[in-house]
């Protein structure tokens, strides 16, 4: 055999292989694209799009955009938790990833004229710690109002009513 001859059907015949593999990777990722997992960890997005029904649940879910165990999970807290150790976690969080004091720059010091360093705080991670705590804190009002006793919501209704009638001739 000559050498051209070798050469042609080596790149023919990797050429070949290369084609059916990317075939076959183009099937999966397709196979991959229209699958959709019910179970598994789901990410926050997920978990806000899952809230579809009219429960107050699903309601806060998508009020916050988060979940109630994604709260837990960003706080470093358990559920069922005393509120004093969740507004602990919270602060804590909250002060680490705050902007720390700006120092007085000493003119003509060691510093002078390098670059300001970048920012030892994350806006984003702060805002996503107050949100957790507010969904939590959220969650935890709800059941306060459902463990109240049917009358005294009904209590606090009848007063407003009994009002209204009195603002609206003054």
């Amino acid at each position: 055999m000559s050498s051209p001859r070798v050469i042609v059907q080596i790149l023919i015949t990797g050429a070949q292989i290369f084609g059916k593999a990317l075939y076959e990777a183009g099937k999966q990722a397709v196979k991959n694209a229209k699958h959709s997992p019910q179970g598994g960890i789901a990410s926050d997005i997920t978990g806000v799009r899952n809230a579809t029904s009219t429960s107050v649940t699903d309601k806060l879910t998508r009020d916050h955009r988060m979940t109630l165990d994604e709260a837990h999970l960003i706080l470093n807290v358990k559920r069922g938790e005393a509120m004093e150790q969740i507004l602990k976690s919270y602060e804590h969080l909250f002060k680490v990833n705050s902007p720390r004091p700006a120092a007085d720059p000493v003119a003509g010091g060691p510093r002078a004229g390098k670059q300001p360093t970048a920012p030892e705080y994350s806006h984003y991670l702060q805002s996503k710690v107050v949100r957790a705590r507010e969904r939590i804190e959220a969650e935890v009002e709800l059941a306060q109002q459902e463990a109240r006793p049917p009358g005294e919501n009904q209590g606090l209704g009848a007063s407003n009513k009994s009002s209204s009638p009195d603002a609206g001739s003054s």
